[in-house]
């Protein structure tokens, strides 16, 4: 179906006609592919007489100027990481290091930064949805030039602390990368004991793509480990909680003690207080 030809004839269709057909015309076009499509038909909404389907034309016209603003921002989270004037430069970033249960999670990134055909939405992952960061897992790991994830479970950090694990987790996924990144952007913390070039980055997250998609790609893996545990510890909330100390966990531990998974080091207090 040609929509732009049917929207032509638009003053033959009542309003609830015009927005299923637009509905349709949304599901089969993107902004990104078809943005002058998308003005075409914004601009054959606008000329109708009625009012709502004039509000219409103004919803695609919004969309296209958010897809631009889109392009904008994520472009300079690329050129960020550009102007160290590195081709092959890592993010790395960790997910897990306040919970008092479960690992603590760091993944590695290196992005192709000549591109323009950039991953949109990208940003601190604990900003977008679950189901956005599931979607944008996927999609990273699909265009990325390497990508890596790295673990240190409850045991270690209970054994070698929280700041000692921050940094190993950090070194472990850079060195699993299957390609050398030139330059290391670390999201808050400088990497101690480490060989690679490397730049950290405050709320690195929020202004370096490579991070950003790191930050992702750390979130969308732990989440997923937790709610693996939640089926073995049903009682502690583990699939919306992730390990972190709500009131509803707390509550469980009191109750019910500790896990395997649980961070000693982490609940002296709490359980001082049983």
């Amino acid at each position: 179906m040609n929509n732009l030809i049917v929207l032509q004839n638009i003053q033959n269709m009542n309003s609830n006609e015009i927005k299923a057909l637009i509905k349709e015309f949304m599901n089969s076009y993107s902004v990104k592919d078809h943005e002058e499509l998308y003005l075409k038909v914004a601009q054959t909404l606008s000329e109708d007489k009625r009012k709502n389907v004039n509000s219409m034309g103004k919803s695609l016209q919004k969309q296209v100027e958010s897809y631009k603003s889109e392009v904008l921002r994520v472009e300079s989270l690329y050129n960020f990481d550009k102007s160290y004037g590195y081709k092959l430069v890592a993010g790395v970033d960790e997910v897990g290091r306040g919970p008092l249960a479960g690992p603590i999670v760091s993944a590695a990134v290196i992005l192709d930064l000549n591109t323009v055909d950039f991953i949109l939405h990208i940003n601190d992952s604990k900003k977008l949805t679950p189901s956005l960061r599931e979607e944008l897992s996927q999609i990273i790991k699909e265009k990325a030039l390497a990508y890596s994830i790295a673990v240190l479970d409850n045991e270690e950090i209970d054994k070698r602390g929280i700041g000692f694990c921050n940094n190993e987790v950090f070194k472990l996924a850079i060195d699993r990368l299957k390609v050398k990144p030139e330059l290391v952007l670390s999201d808050g913390y400088a990497i101690k004991g480490f060989a690679l070039k490397n730049e950290f980055v405050i709320k690195g997250d929020t202004k370096s793509a490579s991070i950003a998609c790191a930050s992702i790609l750390a979130k969308v893996y732990r989440d997923n480990m937790m709610k693996e545990y939640s089926n073995a510890y049903s009682e502690y909330g583990f699939e919306h909680n992730v390990g972190y100390g709500s009131k509803d966990h707390v509550d469980a531990i009191k109750k019910y003690g500790i896990t395997k998974i649980h961070r000693k080091s982490f609940l002296t207090k709490i359980l001082s207080n049983e």
